[in-house]
């Protein structure tokens, strides 16, 4: 059975009492629907560009949100790369919506399936591999590292994630989370596909632990600023088998929180940005509409047009206002017709 072996230093902890204290402070500030919209679209072209560059991907930022915007016919390698993690992102949020994704070997499998398909052969997509591979420097390219055996690595993913689903009761999620990945990178379980792989499903064993702030954020962003470090921290020099007993996850752990702590700190500060525009921005009298249901726990017109001088058909549009930013929602019909706060 996997025991990876780690310290909960001073510094660990302190990493995780700021991120807990990011995330609940993020997740109880109402913002409108379409700027979450726009956040989260944003923060998955981050992503993809972030995991996919972290690999050697040369397109820019610039040129991946212009690849995801017009998704083109006939693309590169490297285009097909970034529409292929684009892509699995958003259905694996789409299913962390709807509650359907929780970490197993089969998820590993179908995302690294869907991140190269079209890029490896198909006894290589969405397959443990069968070959032995080496890790190269990527600056010297020289080898630095032999992962394990291709017979050991089916059965060294089903200890670890047998570890992940039996310590969530027990270990700290952020623990757990950075466990994983730095695991997968010295399983190296894939002919290739095996950083972004690791990637994705960390972001979706966050999210589906409750760190649900996370389709906000690219913790990915943070490694690509310093490809090097994260290279060195997340991965080992050696045999595998001759370092297996001597491998310590507390330095990663750091780094790995660390990078979290940076990524909802940006987000923090470009939140209330995001939100002045003129399709968000809310006028005195919108405001008058939401203290009065926090109030009260409700609001119906003939409350309102004591509040505000404005005629009905107007006041009907700053309903409408609330409701497509998905602050309020209707309840009722016709006269009965009231307004309350839309649930988070």
């Amino acid at each position: 059975m996997f025991q990876p072996r780690y310290r909960i230093t001073d510094h660990l902890l302190a990493n995780i009492k700021k991120i807990n204290s990011l995330v609940n402070e993020l997740n109880n500030r109402r913002f409108p629907r379409v700027v979450l919209v726009e956040l989260e679209k944003t923060a998955r072209a981050v992503s993809t560009y972030a995991s996919t560059s972290i690999e050697g991907n040369p397109l820019p930022l610039t040129e991946v949100k212009k690849i995801l915007k017009l998704k083109p016919a006939y693309i590169r390698d490297s285009e097909k790369e970034v529409l292929n993690y684009n892509k699995a992102l958003q259905e694996v949020n789409k299913e962390l919506e709807e509650g359907k994704v929780k970490l197993s070997s089969d998820l590993i499998l179908k995302i690294q399936k869907q991140i190269t398909g079209g890029l490896l052969p198909k006894c290589e997509s969405g397959r443990l591999r069968e070959k032995p591979v080496v890790v190269n420097d990527p600056q010297t390219k020289k080898v630095i590292y032999l992962p394990p055996d291709a017979k050991d690595a089916k059965i060294l993913i089903t200890d670890l994630v047998a570890f992940i689903n039996s310590a969530r009761n027990e270990i700290d999620p952020l623990i757990l989370a950075g466990i994983f990945h730095k695991e997968m990178v010295i399983i190296h379980p894939f002919m290739d596909g095996n950083g972004r792989t690791t990637r994705l499903a960390t972001k979706v064993l966050l999210t589906e632990m409750g760190l649900n702030t996370f389709n906000l954020f690219s913790f990915e962003n943070y490694y690509n600023k310093n490809v090097t470090k994260y290279f060195q921290t997340v991965g080992e020099f050696g045999n595998y088998y001759e370092i297996i007993d001597k491998i310590d996850f507390t330095a990663w752990l750091e780094y790995f929180t660390e990078g979290i702590i940076d990524e909802l700190l940006r987000v923090q500060k470009l939140l209330p940005e995001a939100g002045i525009n003129p399709e968000t921005h809310l006028q005195p009298y919108h405001l008058k509409i939401l203290e009065f249901i926090k109030e009260k726990g409700f609001i119906a017109d003939r409350d309102y047009i004591k509040l505000v001088n404005r005629a009905k058909a107007t006041r009907a549009l700053d309903f409408k206002k609330l409701m497509d930013l998905g602050l309020i929602s209707r309840k009722g019909k016709g006269k009965a017709t009231y307004y309350i706060l839309k649930e988070k």
